[in-house]
């Protein structure tokens, strides 16, 4: 008896997928908002770069029921484990970066924002497929930075290749 299995033709050829995460987080609520921002917005998954995470008591949705946490040592474990097509977007105030008003989002996108006091490291600025900014010229904080940017992405539903 032989199987039938699937061949790469009978899979989407795009899919629209997207995650969000914080390099060296300083504070576990700003994990936790982002968590349910992105639970509640339809994200594939969060992750952290360094420091660490524990769940809130506050957390009434239970958002890591829904959606995976992936933890990473540091940015050169996290850049390996990109998904292949996935663009790393970096929200951070830089001269290099786009305003969000002129970004076109990527179908599959995994958003990368800094830590609450030095933003993104060189590192990740440098690998970053596109920096974005958000209005302003002093930052926000960054569980609301990542809301927003979440927001952004539901709102402009059209996708391009970056």
């Amino acid at each position: 008896m032989t199987k039938d299995y699937p061949n790469a033709t009978d899979f989407p050829k795009t899919k629209v997928y997207f995650g969000i995460g914080i390099e060296n987080a300083l504070q576990t609520q700003n994990i936790g908002t982002i968590w349910r921002s992105a639970q509640i917005m339809g994200a594939d998954f969060i992750f952290i770069i360094g420091g660490n995470y524990k769940r809130m008591k506050t957390d009434t949705i239970a958002a890591h029921r829904h959606i995976p946490l992936f933890y990473f040592e540091n940015f050169q474990d996290f850049y390996k484990s990109l998904p292949f097509e996935g663009k790393l977007i970096g929200i951070e105030l830089d001269e290099k970066s786009v305003p969000v008003s002129e970004f076109k989002h990527p179908k599959q996108a995994v958003y990368l924002l800094g830590s609450e006091k030095i933003g993104l490291s060189e590192e990740a600025k440098k690998k970053c497929d596109l920096l974005v900014q958000l209005p302003g010229k002093l930052s926000l904080n960054v569980s609301v930075a990542g809301s927003i940017i979440i927001y952004d992405r539901l709102m402009k539903p059209t996708f391009y290749n970056i």
